[in-house]
C-alpha cells in the first residue's frame, strides 16, 4: 500500500508515452484511443476517489506538457474524471464486473463533452462536428482497451482488504 503512489506514477508514465508516442500514429476507426484516461480509471476504481484525483491531476499534466498545450486543461478534465470515478468505485461498484466497463463508456462521452465545452469557455475554437463524428469510434475503442488495461492494473494494484471497514451506513438516531 506504501508503494501504490509510485507505482501508479510509473503506470500513468507508461501510458502518457504510448498515448503520445504510439497510438496518435494508430486510427483504425478515424479516432484515436485514449489509452492515459482508461488506466486512470482503472486505478480510480480501485483505490478511490482521492487517490485517483491525485492521479488525474498528475496524468493531466504529463499529457498538458508533453503536447504543449494549454498548460491545466486536461489536468482538469482528468482530475474531475479520476474523483468521481473513485466516487463511484467507493460506494457503489468496486466489485462488479461491469463497472470498469461503464465507467470508460460514460466518462469518454463526458470527457469529450467537457474538452469541448472548456475549449469555447477559452474561446479556443470548438470543433462540435469533428467531436460528435468521432465520439462513438472512441468510445469503441476505450472499451477495447479496458479490459486488458483493467486486469493489469488489477494486478498491479490488488483490491485493499476491505474487512475493517463499515460495509453499510449506519443511521444514527
Amino acid at each position: 500500500m506504501t508503494l501504490d503512489p509510485l507505482k501508479a506514477a510509473v503506470v500513468l508514465f507508461v501510458a502518457v508515452i504510448i498515448q503520445v508516442s504510439v497510438l496518435p500514429s494508430y486510427a483504425p476507426l478515424a479516432s484515436n484511443a485514449d489509452i492515459v484516461l482508461v488506466t486512470l480509471l482503472a486505478l480510480a476504481l480501485l483505490r478511490g476517489s482521492v487517490f485517483g484525483a491525485v492521479a488525474g491531476f498528475v496524468a493531466g499534466f504529463l499529457l498538458d506538457t508533453a503536447h504543449l498545450g494549454t498548460l491545466g486543461f486536461t489536468s482538469l478534465l482528468l482530475t474531475l474524471a479520476g474523483f468521481w470515478i473513485g466516487r463511484y468505485g467507493e460506494t457503489t461498484a468496486r466489485d462488479r464486473f461491469h463497472a470498469p466497463f461503464t465507467s470508460v463508456g460514460v466518462v469518454t462521452v463526458l470527457y469529450a463533452f467537457s474538452a469541448l465545452a472548456l475549449l469555447f469557455v477559452l474561446g479556443s475554437p470548438a470543433p462540435a462536428r469533428a467531436v460528435f463524428d468521432s465520439l462513438p469510434a472512441a468510445v469503441l475503442l476505450n472499451l477495447l482497451l479496458t479490459l486488458p488495461v483493467y486486469a493489469l492494473v488489477r494486478r498491479l494494484f490488488p483490491p485493499a482488504d476491505m474487512s475493517d471497514r463499515v460495509r453499510e451506513v449506519r443511521l444514527l438516531g
